[in-house]
This record gives structure tokens, sequence and C-alpha cells, in this order.
């Protein structure tokens, strides 16, 4: 490979699993994180650098990424710490990689795209399973539908919660839903729109998210209006529309750190064993302004092992030079088909 990586972050729970990967497929990354304690354990585990380095610390996190090409950003809750890396990465021409899936992190950083295509820089967000499957899906339904207008994406994740999606989810409670309606992201209650989605196991019900593709697909795709659903069960769905009351109590500060604090408990995340018995099902549907539809299927590993699989894949991609400088998405960078290159991924026209 040319060029060199930093994983900043690999002592979260899906950072340590990108790092493992990345050097079992011959990668030598540098390990970054705010503290010695968190980093250095697995650095000598691996065999890797490492560098202790706030986001805080201008100087030093410049002098850290200036020796690098690439930087997979892995330490969230995203809408903290994209803006100082992103930043840094404009100053010091490295590229940026992270595995967002904040609707207001994407945004940022496509807001921030003309002065990456200025500087050669790249800024691709949501290289995990927010958004890389559903990306790559949403860009496939456009090519068999090019004058799609309306596009519809649903996932159903089976495996468990990382603390650091706990946690990012307890940041984003009180805040409500999004969609986009005629190219403009607009708010919507939690849990708006429902439907009864079949992802190849039978028919079950869904509800609206604001989830990254939200965002992304509409840069990816065009088509102007883009809502996204997961797939839940009863009690959680009571759960997300009774925060529509209880919003500004979720938003009152000492609610919200009561919440973070209980997402930070938690268990690191899912098992091994947990994360081989785990699996995701997608589905998507693009529609015209004739009622015509066309819909595809996808399975793929549990997200959290679908995301080192697709980090590292598009890191080693980036690393040799597959890039484009400014905001990318994963199917405009890579194409739709990308994710088929992901072992145990399948896709499925429907008919």
């Amino acid at each position: 490979m040319e060029g060199r990586l930093l994983i900043y972050g690999a002592n979260g729970y899906t950072g340590e699993l990108i790092a493992r990967l990345a050097v079992e497929r011959g990668l030598r990354p540098t390990l970054s994180a705010r503290r010695a304690e968190a980093i250095a354990p697995l650095a000598a585990e691996l065999g890797l650098d490492f560098e202790v380095v706030s986001l805080d610390d201008t100087a030093a996190l410049d002098s850290l990424l200036s020796r690098h090409d690439v930087v997979l950003h892995c330490a969230g809750p995203f809408m903290h710490t994209a803006r100082p890396m992103a930043e840094a990465c404009l100053r010091t021409k490295s590229h940026y990689l992270d595995i967002t899936g904040e609707i207001e992190v994407f945004e940022l950083l496509h807001a921030m795209g003309a002065a990456a295509a200025a500087a050669g820089v790249m800024l691709l967000p949501g290289v995990g399973f927010d958004v890389v499957p559903s990306d790559c899906l949403a860009a496939h339904l456009k090519k068999r539908m090019p004058q799609a207008t309306s596009l519809s994406l649903a996932f159903l994740s089976l495996g468990g919660l990382s603390r650091g999606t706990a946690t990012t989810m307890a940041e984003g409670m009180g805040r409500g839903g999004a969609v986009r309606r005629d190219g403009r992201i607009v708010p919507v209650p939690p849990a708006w729109k429902m439907r009864h989605i079949d992802f190849g196991t039978g028919v079950i019900a869904a509800v609206s998210i604001p989830w990254g593709d939200v965002s992304t697909a509409y840069y990816s795709t065009g088509i102007p209006n883009v809502t996204v659903y997961m797939a839940t069960p009863t009690k959680l769905r009571w759960s997300m529309r009774a925060t529509r009351y209880l919003g500004p109590l979720l938003r009152w500060a000492p609610v919200k750190q009561w919440l973070v604090e209980r997402a930070q408990a938690r268990r690191p995340g899912p098992s091994e064993a947990q994360r081989k018995r785990g699996f995701s099902l997608l589905w998507g549907e693009a529609s015209d302004d004739s009622g015509r539809t066309v819909t595809v299927r996808m399975r793929t590993p549990n997200g959290y092992t679908l995301t080192a699989q697709t980090a590292v894949a598009i890191a080693e991609r980036v690393l040799a030079g597959q890039l484009m400088p400014g905001f990318q998405t994963p199917s405009l960078l890579l194409g739709a088909d990308f994710i088929l290159s992901i072992r145990e991924v399948a896709r499925a026209e429907v008919a």
C-alpha cells in the first residue's frame, strides 16, 4: 500500500474491530486516542505505533495528521468530533474517512466540500454500516430507475448495540425525526411514518428514522424525496412515539447527561459470537411520478462486522490512490456494486 493510515479512536468498540482487521489485511496503521491507557494495550498487542492526541490540541493534531495520508476517524459522537478532525485534514492535506451515521455530520462535511476540493482533500464520511450498504442500494435503484423521484430505504439489524452507538442515540434523543422532501431535509416527529416491509423473511412493521441516507442518498442519486425506515418491535415503536411529547425533557441538560451516562455504562458491544450469529437485512424501493416502482433486498453480516470490513476495504482503496477530492459518498466514489465485493453480502432484485 502507498501512503500511511491513521485510525483515530481505535480504543472504541468499532475502532478496535477495524484496527484488528486492518492488521489482518496487512496494513500497519498508527493508532491514536485521547488517553494512553485507552490505546497503548491494543497497540502493543498488535505491534503498532500509537500517539496520544486530543482533538482540542490543534498543534499536536496537525503534527500527527501531517505524517499520515488517510485518517479513519472512529471517535464519536461525531456531532462533537467531526469538525475538528475534518478541519485538521484540510490544513494537513490528509484524506478523511469516518464511520458516522449522523445526518448533521454528513451535512456539515458536504458544506465543507468546496474547501476540501480546493485543498485536494477527500471527505468521505459513512464508510461503515452507516451508510455503505444502503448508499450502494440507493445508487443501484437509481440505475434501475433513472427517472425516480422518491426513494424509501429500510433495514432490520440483529446483534445488539455498542456503547458508542448507544451514546450517540442518547445524545440525539428529543431531536425528532427527519426526511428529505423536494431536495430539502425537513424535521418530522419521531416514528412519523410506518410501513409494513418484506425483507425476504415475511412482512415486518418499520418506522421512519433520521438515518444518514436522508442526507447522503440525495447526493448519491439526485432523488429529491428520501425516507429511511427501521424495523421495530411494537414496544419500541410506542417508546419512539412517546418521545414526541417528552422532547423538551429529553433535551434538558441534566436528563441528557443521565441518558449519556447510562449509555456509557453499557457493555462495550456485542460479543464475537453475537456478531457471528447476527446479520442485517436491507430493503429499498424507488418510484417515479407515474407510480411505477423497483425494489431490491440485501443481506449483510452484522452491522459492526460489516463496518470493519467496509471501512478497511475503503481505506485500502484510498491509500492505493482511488479518491476524488471534495465531499464524496461511498457509491459516488466506488460505485453501486462496491458492497458486493464484501464477503457474505448478497443483493436480490424483487419482481
